[in-house]
């Protein structure tokens, strides 16, 4: 596996892997409505081009294909984390965080949050997050549950 920076060339291959997978991944946590509103978030382009122009965004690479990525906004927020559907108990996800921990202690972070899908909670509990409020949010009107997660990295 080898990593890469995101470029805009990558953008369309990440919304695929971001669609497929929220769709086969969370099925079990959330609703085929749910994941409809979720999944709408795409349609918002001038925040997935912020995201590549403003956030440490880091693609996994196996054969020049995405199987993962995280971004790291302002040094100490991960807003995107994503393994693809395909490639899920390979470790990635371990790689992936451990890279975007490192980028933070880089920044001098002392802590790192998160929004974090029901689906995606176990994971961060054992990488050290902790629930710091269980939250609503309203998306298409559908409300989606989440998690605002943080580690200490002190």
């Amino acid at each position: 596996m080898d990593f890469k920076k995101a470029t805009i060339s990558d953008l369309t291959e990440m919304q695929e892997m971001y669609i497929e997978t929220i769709k086969w991944v969370c099925k079990n946590d959330y609703s085929p409505l749910e994941i409809d509103a979720w999944i709408s978030g795409l349609n918002n382009v001038e925040r997935w081009l912020k995201v590549i122009h403003a956030q440490f965004v880091l693609l996994a690479l196996i054969d020049d294909k995405i199987v993962g990525y995280g971004t790291l906004k302002d040094g100490n927020y991960i807003d995107f984390f994503c393994v693809h559907k395909d490639f899920q108990r390979q470790g990635i996800a371990d790689k992936v965080f451990n890279e975007l921990e490192l980028e933070a202690k880089k920044e001098n972070s002392e802590i790192i949050t998160a929004d974090v899908s029901i689906t995606a909670k176990p994971f961060f509990e054992k990488k050290g997050f902790v629930v710091k409020t269980k939250q609503k949010n309203i998306r298409l009107g559908v409300e989606l549950i989440n998690y605002k997660m943080e580690k200490s990295l002190k």
